[in-house]
Formats: structure tokens, C-alpha cells, sequence
């Protein structure tokens, strides 16, 4: 009962200590789109294929962490549409203009036969192109849990970002 007692209170100490952290800091939003390719595998019988396209808009808290939204398109049968909540760690690389992420989060498909729960990671690396406008590849992927089996989606997709503040 000690151990869990302690435990609870390092991670309220951490989550309060983080959260004034991010108060110091210049809080970022960034909005923009993705597009291309998504891949959906298993599931509603075999592969398939087809576009994808969505606005994304996140919070960037720090240099390196960010909290983010998307909403996304896709065209294979039965027109999925996925609502994906991520984090996302922002990789430093010193002396350069290049923003390599990972993340990873939880979605929602919304396809026929019902909302699906999915799991998603991945990541990317933006390139900038003009002052707080950004672009790049961007890769996401994960299972989602359907009934009765499991469907995996790949995106492989390029993406612009803009950011305020």
C-alpha cells in the first residue's frame, strides 16, 4: 500500500511540476492538412487502397511536446472516416531547420457497421519552407479493432503546417 501510495503522489508531483512548465512556456498552435495515400488491410475483405485527405490542428507546449487532433477522409468502400488523437515529441536536431516527430495516440474509425477503436503511432519530419509554414512526409499506422476481427490502416501522406503564435 506504501508503494502504491508513493508512486500516486511522484506522479501528481511530476503532472503539477509539468504543468507549470508548460505555463512558462510560449504556448504554439499549429493547423494545417495531410493527403495521399492510405492503406487498409484485413477486416472488410482484403486490401485495399485509395486517397486520403483532412485538416490536423495541435498545441505545441515546449520545444519538444505537442498534443494534437485530426480529422481524416478516406476513399476505399464504405468511406471511412477517421477522428485521431495523438502526442507528439518533437526530435531536436541542433543547427538545422528540421523538425523529425514521433507519435502516437488513439482513433476512431467511422465506417459501416459502427464507430471502431483504433491505436496509432508513427511519425515524420517537417521541412520549412517560409517563416512558420511548414511541409513533409508524414507516416501513421495501427490496428483498429473491429468486430469480430482487426483491420490494420497505414498512411503514407505529405503534410502542410502553419503556426500561430
Amino acid at each position: 500500500m506504501k508503494r502504491i501510495l508513493t508512486v500516486l503522489c511522484l506522479a501528481a508531483i511530476l503532472l503539477v511540476g509539468s504543468t507549470a512548465a508548460s505555463h512558462a512556456q510560449n504556448v504554439k498552435w499549429i493547423v494545417g492538412g495531410n493527403m495521399l495515400l492510405s492503406i487498409e488491410t484485413g477486416g472488410f475483405g482484403g486490401a485495399s487502397a485509395g486517397f486520403t485527405f483532412g485538416p490536423m490542428a495541435e498545441v505545441v507546449f515546449s520545444k519538444q511536446f505537442a498534443i494534437g487532433t485530426e480529422f481524416n477522409i478516406n476513399t476505399q468502400a464504405g468511406t471511412p472516416i477517421e477522428w485521431a488523437d495523438y502526442f507528439k515529441y518533437y526530435i531536436t536536431v541542433k543547427g538545422s531547420t528540421l523538425k523529425p516527430y514521433a507519435d502516437a495516440g488513439i482513433n476512431l474509425m467511422f465506417v459501416t457497421g459502427g464507430p471502431y477503436f483504433g491505436i496509432r503511432f508513427g511519425g515524420g519530419v517537417l521541412f520549412n519552407v517560409a517563416k512558420s509554414i511548414y511541409i513533409g512526409p508524414d507516416l501513421q499506422l495501427g490496428p483498429i479493432f473491429a468486430t469480430g476481427s482487426t483491420i490494420f490502416f497505414i498512411l503514407i501522406r505529405g503534410g502542410f503546417r502553419y503556426e500561430i503564435g
